[in-house]
């Protein structure tokens, strides 16, 4: 059986009303998220809004347009309990680009379910937030959890699978270029 054509899919994961007080950097973070998803649609990629029940609505810059589809969800895990894989499939769908809110939870628990499932990840490097912190805290900082998380994808192996960081301004929708073997 050939390999299924490339085809990428933005998911933005919980980036809703509720969130937005105790996220960091939400401005600069919506911001990069609704330029990636005007390149999306302009480029025929499907945007995919994962949403916590119960915690509101979208944030207005980050509106799914008519028909976009809206996955609902009760824990960190997109997949779980959720009709995302079915969506992806019946799109084609063989690699999805991840971004939202919280780095260290919904995304990072997504981003590697996506892997599980069969799917290439693209985690966008500039895409995705995480709480603010009180001080003093237990917790990493919000930007050094950025840049671990990023790092992490960095060097993630996992078998039959692309997993990439690119910058948002980096993400052309493309398949991977495939790496020359030495």
């Amino acid at each position: 059986m050939p390999p299924k054509p490339h085809r990428a899919a933005l998911l933005v994961i919980d980036m809703q009303d509720s969130m937005k007080p105790i996220m960091h950097r939400p401005e600069r973070t919506v911001d990069t998220i609704a330029g990636l998803s005007s390149r999306a649609r302009a480029a025929n990629v499907p945007v995919i809004s994962v949403q916590q029940r119960g915690c509101g609505d979208v944030l207005p810059a980050l509106v799914p347009e008519n028909g976009e589809p809206v996955v609902m969800k009760t824990c960190a895990d997109a997949f779980l309990g959720t009709d995302l894989d079915e969506i992806l499939v019946r799109l084609g769908v063989t690699e999805v680009l991840v971004t939202g809110f919280a780095t260290e939870n919904c995304v990072e628990s997504t981003a590697r379910q996506a892997l599980s499932h069969g799917y290439d990840v693209v985690l966008v490097a500039d895409g995705h937030t995480t709480s603010v912190r009180p001080e003093p805290t237990d917790f990493v900082l919000p930007d050094r959890s950025i840049a671990h998380h990023n790092e992490i994808y960095r060097h993630i192996d996992f078998p039959d699978r692309s997993v990439r960081v690119l910058p948002s301004a980096q993400i052309d929708f493309a398949a991977p270029k495939p790496v020359p073997e030495e």
